[in-house]
C-alpha cells in the first residue's frame, strides 16, 4: 500500500497508482492531493489491519511527511524503528560504524553550536540537521571564518524550514558534524525484497559546480553511469540492508566514492525514492522503467534490455531552487521559457509555487553527451538571470 502526502504528487505517479490498482491510504491529506478518479483507496483502519495480517506488505511513501502517520499507527511493528535508524543521521552512523570504523561524526544541539571546540574538528567537515530534507541547513566548513558564517546561516535557514516541513522530516534541534567525503557523489533508488536482497531501480550521479558546492541542482543518469556502478552499488547497499534487517523496504541512498575508490554512505532515506517524485519519474522518462510498479510487484529490472539504444545520452533532473539571494516576496516572475531555451531537449517542466516552497520548479531533460556544457551552465548559475523583480522605486 502507498501513503501519499505533501508537498507534491506528479501526474505520472497518480496515473501509475490508478492504472495498476495500487491501494492508497485514504488520509485527510490524500484527499487534498488531486488523486485521479478510480484510484483504489483504503481506509486508515483497513491499512492498519493489513499491516497486522500481511508479513510481506510493501509500503511506500511519496514524502517523508508521511512518516509521522506510520509511527502513530504502526507502533507495535518494527517499521517505525527501522525508519528512525535512517531518518536520524546520528543513529545511522552508529548503525554503520562497524562497516566504516574510521569515519568521524559528532552530534551537537543547535543551542550549542557556538560552544563547539572548533580546533578539535577535522577540516573540512559537513554540518547538517540530524533529520533533514534536501540541502536545508547543510554547510561545508573549511575554516573558522566559514564556521561562523555557517552558524549564522543555519539559524536563518531553520527559521524558514520549520514552517515548511514537519519535525519527522526536518528536526531543527540536533545537528551532525561529520568528516567531509571527497569524491564523486551518487544517488540510488532501490528496494529490499521479501528475502532482504537489494534491487536497484535507478542510479544517478550528482555533479557539483565547485568543491564548496553542497546544492542539489543537478542529478544525471546514463547507460554508462548505471552499467559501471550497478554491481558494486548493489553489493554496497546489501551490506547496509543486512545490518538493519531490511525486507520489503524502499530506499533512496546517497553515497560517495572517495579518491581511493572506497564507497562511503552519505545517508539512506527510508520508505521512498527521490523526493518530489523526481528520480523515479526520471527513470521512467529516460528508460521506460517504472520504479513504483517494480517495487509494488517485487520485480527486478532486466538492465541490459532497459539500457539498449541509450548510448551517448544523458538524462537529468534540474532542481530550480531559489539560489538567487533574492527574497521570494521581491520576485515578480520566473522566466521558464528562457530556461527551456537553454536546453536542447527538455522532456518535462514542473513549475512550483516559489512563494510557498523555495523552489521555482523541476526540469527533466535529455542531453547529448557531447553537449554536457548545457548542464554545466545551469549547475553554475545562481538563476538570477531568469527572474524579474517588483519595482521598489517610489
Amino acid at each position: 500500500m502507498f501513503l501519499v502526502d505533501k508537498p507534491y504528487l506528479s501526474e505520472f505517479f497518480k496515473k501509475t497508482i490508478r492504472d495498476h490498482g495500487i491501494p492508497v491510504v485514504d488520509t485527510e491529506i490524500a484527499r487534498q492531493l488531486g488523486l485521479y478518479p478510480g484510484t483504489k483507496l483504503i481506509s486508515e483502519e483497513q491499512a492498519i489491519e493489513m499491516a497486522g495480517q500481511q508479513d510481506d506488505l510493501r509500503i511506500y511513501t511519496t514524502s517523508e511527511n508521511a512518516i509521522g502517520w506510520l509511527a502513530k499507527h504502526f507502533p507495535v511493528s518494527d517499521l517505525p524503528g527501522k525508519i528512525d535508524i535512517f531518518k536520524n543521521k546520528l543513529k545511522f552512523r552508529e548503525l554503520t560504524k562497524t562497516l566504516f570504523p574510521g569515519f568521524y561524526f559528532h552530534g551537537v544541539r543547535v543551542s550549542e553550536l557556538r560552544q563547539v571546540q572548533f580546533d578539535q574538528l577535522p577540516l573540512p567537515f559537513i554540518i547538517k540537521p540530524a533529520v533533514g530534507f534536501f540541502s536545508m541547513g547543510v554547510h561545508k566548513v573549511s575554516s573558522y571564518e566559514e564556521w561562523l558564517v555557517a552558524c549564522s546561516a543555519i539559524i536563518a535557514e531553520l527559521a524558514q524550514g520549520r514552517n515548511l516541513y514537519p519535525e519527522e522530516v526536518l528536526d531543527t534541534g540536533t545537528f551532525i558534524i561529520e568528516q567531509c567525503i571527497n569524491g564523486d557523489e551518487f544517488a540510488i533508488d532501490a528496494y529490499f525484497d521479501a528475502d532482504g536482497e537489494p534491487v536497484i531501480l535507478g542510479i544517478f550521479q550528482h555533479p557539483f559546480s565547485s568543491n564548496s558546492d553542497v546544492s542539489d541542482r543537478v542529478y544525471i543518469s546514463s547507460k554508462e553511469i548505471i552499467e559501471s556502478n550497478l554491481a558494486e552499488f548493489t553489493d554496497f547497499i546489501g551490506k547496509i540492508g543486512r545490518l538493519a534487517g531490511l525486507k520489503n523496504f524502499p530506499v533512496h541512498v546517497e553515497l560517495r566514492r572517495d579518491i581511493d575508490g572506497a564507497l562511503l554512505p552519505i545517508e539512506v532515506n527510508p520508505m521512498r525514492f527521490g523526493g518530489w517524485c523526481t528520480t523515479a519519474d526520471l527513470t521512467f522518462l529516460a528508460y521506460g522503467l517504472n520504479p513504483y510498479l517494480y517495487y509494488f510487484l517485487g520485480t527486478k529490472p532486466n538492465w541490459p534490455a532497459v539500457l539498449r539504444r541509450k548510448d551517448e545520452k544523458i538524462f537529468s533532473i534540474v532542481i530550480l531552487d531559489n539560489s538567487t539571494g533574492v527574497d521570494e516576496k521581491a520576485i515578480n516572475a520566473f522566466d521558464y521559457d528562457k530556461l527551456l531555451a537553454r536546453f536542447e531537449h527538455p522532456i518535462e517542466l514542473r513549475k512550483i509555487d516559489y512563494r510557498h516552497y523555495p523552489i521555482f520548479g523541476f526540469l527533466f531533460a535529455e542531453t547529448r553527451a557531447a553537449n554536457f556544457a548545457e548542464l554545466e551552465n545551469i549547475l553554475a548559475s545562481d538563476l538570477k538571470e531568469f527572474i524579474s523583480c517588483h519595482n521598489t522605486e517610489g
